[in-house]
């Protein structure tokens, strides 16, 4: 348990309905179903709930962010060749978020050849900007922000990620209008077991294609690793099955898949 510097905050107001268009996630089974850039109260519930299961405090002030980077409860977020930072006064943020960037940003490059560019962190109290949320998560950590990119198929790529993670539990991302930018929420303890499921299922780095068993079947299939320019269509197509077939054996709730991804391909018999 993180020890508590600052005050927790007080919700006292509604977000402005013109501040934002809240991407309404699932946090659990009872969550919404349809998902929109829409603003919702809702998500900014999700958001703190989250923040007190953590046991995250507030921070305050930028004394308070640097303490917490000091003990180790926030790391510096380095930029490299596939992500950058602007404009960015605390570069420190959760575990968590670090490997969601180092991720995306990976992902964002392969798909989209540029950087991915994050224009906010950990942000304190004392620093939000005055049209935020007084709720806000910035000061826990475990927010940041994404500028928002030109190329329209990079927009639907990354706004596609961003429900796929809204719709595994892990995050609640937001289209905020003043400016325009994304805001993401990252909830730390089930991203973090979310990507261990994932790497637990990529293939050995001599290889990406091999034969397994499936479970709990022992039907042979093959496991590939989606290359930029597939879709499930042209994957079914190579490997002589169809894309329902695709769709149950990886247990997809819709056709979008993303490199780097593994799917299993159940062999012909």
């Amino acid at each position: 348990m993180y020890v508590q510097y600052s005050r927790s905050p007080r919700p006292r107001r509604r977000i402005p309905v013109g501040a934002c268009l809240v991407v309404a996630a699932a946090l659990a089974p009872h969550a919404v179903a349809a998902q929109s850039l829409r603003g919702s109260t809702a998500s900014v519930d999700r958001q703190n709930v989250i923040a007190r299961q953590h046991d995250y405090s507030f921070l305050d002030t930028g004394e308070r962010v640097r303490f917490f980077a000091s003990k180790g409860w926030l790391v510096r977020i380095q930029p490299n060749g596939d992500f950058t930072l602007r404009g960015v006064s605390f570069p420190y943020a959760r575990p968590e978020v670090e490997l969601f960037v180092r991720r995306l940003g990976a992902q964002y490059r392969a798909n989209c050849g540029e950087q991915l560019v994050v224009t906010s962190l950990t942000r304190p109290t004392s620093g939000q900007p005055a049209n935020a949320s007084d709720r806000s998560v910035h000061p826990t950590g475990m927010a940041l922000d994404l500028r928002r990119p030109q190329a329209p198929r990079c927009r639907a790529w990354l706004e596609g990620v961003l429900l796929s993670l809204e719709r595994a539990g892990v995050a609640e991302a937001t289209l905020e209008r003043f400016p325009v930018h994304y805001h993401v929420a990252i909830f730390p303890r089930q991203y973090a077991a979310y990507v261990a499921a994932l790497q637990s299922r990529q293939p050995t780095p001599q290889t990406t294609v091999q034969v397994v068993a499936a479970d709990p079947a022992p039907e042979e299939r093959l496991e590939y690793k989606v290359r930029r320019g597939d879709s499930l269509w042209t994957i079914a197509r190579s490997h002589g099955t169809t894309v329902e077939e695709l769709r149950v054996a990886n247990q997809l709730p819709s056709s979008r898949i993303f490199v780097g991804q593994v799917l299993g391909v159940p062999l012909e018999d």
